[in-house]
């Protein structure tokens, strides 16, 4: 899979993106809502083992496959390994999903209303290697936490920084602002953020595109603009603490945007199933998003 079929696939492929993600602090998380408690490991290589052979069973299951699930976003220890002797990004490649890598390093102190990302001084050497594996594009996340103007234009900044960064490096990135769903500005914050975006997408300079990840917004078919941009190659919603059944209602009332789903995708699987029984329960979820993905409802 070359870069222009997975541009082709990111820009009207049908179906969703993965996000298989976690990484650092949220990984003992992810495993207890796996089923796999905190004493099962007594070191963070034997933590990050864990999650890689979730992950694996993941990526290696019958429903996991191009045919719904267009792209996954790897975290980077995750990406550097493999799976059954293969390059992780190259067995995504092979079932026809396009492979993405997590590049920020965490999370800022709130400030203003929002928390900017961590700086990144080694991100030449990660985007470089992350090119030679074949990965298509990246993924960087703040937050929003409050509808803070000159907040939330630090982090519009920011993110479009770091995108020229990686657009550089012959990669595209995927720009996540996410707002929280549970603040009280959420909706101001939402119109604030668009507008934000639409004026750095209409500054950037040559022919590059990019994606963006969005929390799902208050008001359905706000982000239509962006959906529609020359700029934007697709426009993904992250499920920001909703449950699966919740995000995909209102990802279908959203036209254009397709899910980006960690934790609604993952919720129902555990780590003591049977491989049929765990195909099974995932093959329900990659269901379920995908038609929230490409059949959608009225606002």
């Amino acid at each position: 899979m070359d870069d222009s079929k997975m541009s082709a696939q990111m820009e009207s492929g049908r179906g969703f993106i993965a996000a298989l993600d976690q990484s650092g602090g949220s990984t003992p998380k992810a495993l207890k809502a796996y089923g796999i408690e905190d004493g099962a490991w007594s070191s963070e290589e034997e933590m990050f083992d864990l999650i890689h052979q979730a992950r694996s069973r993941i990526i290696t299951s019958p429903a996991f496959t191009g045919e719904k699930v267009i792209g996954a976003i790897l975290f980077e220890r995750t990406m550097d390994g493999e799976i059954g002797g293969g390059p992780v990004p190259q067995v995504l490649m092979q079932r026809g999903v396009v492979p993405f890598i997590k590049i920020d390093k965490g999370l800022e102190a709130e400030a203003n209303g929002v928390q900017l990302m961590k700086p990144m001084p080694e991100l030449d050497a990660l985007l470089m290697r992350a090119k030679r594996l074949g990965v298509f594009g990246t993924k960087e996340r703040s937050v929003i936490n409050l509808a803070n103007r000159e907040g939330i234009a630090a982090i519009v900044r920011q993110q479009f920084e770091v995108a020229r960064q990686v657009l550089d490096a012959g990669l595209v990135p995927i720009i996540e602002p996410e707002v929280n769903i549970k603040s009280p500005e959420r909706a101001a914050a939402d119109r604030i953020l668009l507008e934000e975006l639409l004026a750095s997408l209409d500054s950037l300079p040559g022919t590059d595109r990019v994606m963006l990840k969005l929390s799902l917004p208050a008001e359905p078919g706000l982000f239509d603009p962006l959906v529609g941009h020359r700029r934007v190659l697709r426009v993904v919603a992250l499920s920001g603490g909703y449950s699966r059944s919740e995000a995909c209602r209102e990802l279908a009332r959203n036209r254009g945007m397709i899910a980006s789903f960690s934790r609604a995708l993952l919720e129902d699987l555990r780590h003591g199933m049977s491989d049929e029984e765990f195909d099974r329960t995932l093959g329900q979820a990659i269901d379920e998003i995908y038609q929230a993905s490409t059949e959608k409802g009225s606002g």
